[in-house]
């Protein structure tokens, strides 16, 4: 069963508002020459270095860059527990976004754990197509535990692609017979990428249509199957993966791949929470500076990576 987040049952005004900005300037981009749309992607989507000051207070930034491991620390400036750790994979149909575009979200967590978040960088498509996402993220992991940090001690978290990242990803540490996190949390996951689901959210969604899932899928896959696991997590047997916290909105494209992944999750025996925000743009946390249901979900998201690492 779908449960509710402690909020009203009706977005704030702020939320609606932004819902309407947002479907007006991205439902409405102009659609068919799909390598022309990563590219205005990336050039809207990304948050300029001189913006970030506006979510940045209380931590500070430390890029690593070598021939294995690229992103960023996200660092509490105040004392911090040094023992604990935050993968972040973000999200942008594998094609856009970074670290810096998504530091809204990383900074907001790093400050209520009083932990390091690290923000990954990983390789993005056409230019770098399936599965090196995945390469990177398990790399990044396992990277992780060489600094000092046990399995445990790691949690995993992502929105939209970056949340069907984080099970692809515990589905590759699984397979090669390696540890695993403590828990993982999905921001609207993306996790079925062949484009054939019935989307019950198609007008209502204030971002995407169904079309777009194939386009972004065909860019990143490059010829690889959707159905592969590793592509398409909704297809995995999720069987001994660690608990989960699944966020969606009710009224987004890819909700019902929230709800298939929750009840797949729990029919596979894996602890999962699936919490439904009312009527809210495609990751919403990302707005932290704009409307309280982002702040409401990255305090429960806090709240559920430090149970569930301890």
């Amino acid at each position: 069963m779908v449960e509710e987040a402690s909020l009203p049952a009706k977005p704030s005004l702020r939320a609606r508002v932004l819902t309407r900005v947002v479907k007006l300037f991205v439902k409405h981009w102009p659609r068919g020459d799909y390598r022309s749309l990563v590219r205005q992607a990336r050039l809207l989507l990304e948050l300029p270095a001189w913006l970030s000051f506006l979510v940045s207070y209380g931590v500070s930034y430390k890029k690593i860059q070598n021939a294995d491991i690229c992103g960023e620390w996200v660092i509490p400036n105040s004392n911090y527990y040094d023992d604990r750790v935050l993968l972040y994979l973000h999200g942008g149909g594998y094609v856009s976004c970074s670290a810096q575009s998504h530091r809204s979200i990383t900074a907001a967590l790093a400050r209520l754990l009083s932990w390091r978040v690290f923000a990954l960088d990983y390789r993005l498509a056409p230019e770098a197509p399936f599965p090196a996402a995945v390469d990177d993220a398990a790399r990044a992991f396992n990277w992780l535990i060489k600094q000092g940090f046990h399995p445990r001690k790691i949690a995993l978290a992502g929105d939209s692609s970056g949340g069907g990242l984080v099970i692809a990803t515990m589905l590759r540490l699984r397979a090669q017979e390696q540890p695993l996190p403590g828990c993982g949390t999905c921001l609207s996951p993306w996790l079925d990428l062949t484009g054939e689901w019935n989307y019950g959210n198609a007008q209502s969604c204030a971002m995407f249509r169904p079309e777009d899932i194939s386009a972004f899928a065909e860019q990143y896959l490059n010829g690889a199957s959707p159905r592969s696991p590793e592509a398409s997590p909704i297809f995995a047997d999720l069987k001994g993966l660690p608990p989960l916290l699944i966020q969606a909105s009710s009224t987004e494209l890819l909700f019902d791949e929230a709800v298939r992944l929750h009840e797949k999750a729990n029919h596979s025996g894996v602890e999962s929470t699936l919490h439904a925000y009312p009527a809210l743009p495609h990751v919403w946390q990302i707005f932290t500076v704009l409307i309280p249901e982002a702040g409401a979900a990255l305090k429960e998201i806090a709240a559920f990576v430090d149970l569930n690492t301890k």
